[in-house]
């Protein structure tokens, strides 16, 4: 497969999913980059995101950051505007990992077949 050091996963490094699709990208011999949310920070494309995929696709509200978070937290993301605010605040609420093609397109969660079927394109 072609390497394209525009292609950037954006996630957690201790995240399962992640993980998955780190091994995946380097069993293809894909160069990419990626963008720890831990040490960098969320991205200033979080609001393009949430544009592309719609917050509540973003917003990972199965996981243990949201879990723990008290009932009037969580109460009080109803709109794009307050989940940016907890994703800003707690990036471990962004569901993982977020791609950033190399043709501007965005997708989030890991599905080998899509993926290969992007790089090819």
């Amino acid at each position: 497969m072609p390497t394209d050091p525009h292609i950037t996963l954006h996630g957690i490094p201790n995240c399962d999913t992640v993980k998955r699709a780190r091994a995946w990208l380097a069993e293809q011999g894909v160069d990419y980059e990626f963008h720890d949310f831990k040490k960098a920070g969320v991205p200033a494309a979080l609001p393009h995101w949430m544009a592309a995929l719609g917050w509540e696709r973003l917003l990972n509200r199965a996981g243990t950051t949201w879990r723990k978070l008290d009932e009037a937290q969580r109460a009080a993301v109803g709109d794009a505007a307050s989940a940016g605010v907890l994703m800003q605040a707690q990036p471990s609420v962004i569901k993982r990992p977020v791609m950033q093609w190399r043709n501007g397109a965005v997708t989030v969660g890991f599905d080998a077949a899509d993926w290969a079927r992007r790089l090819k394109g």
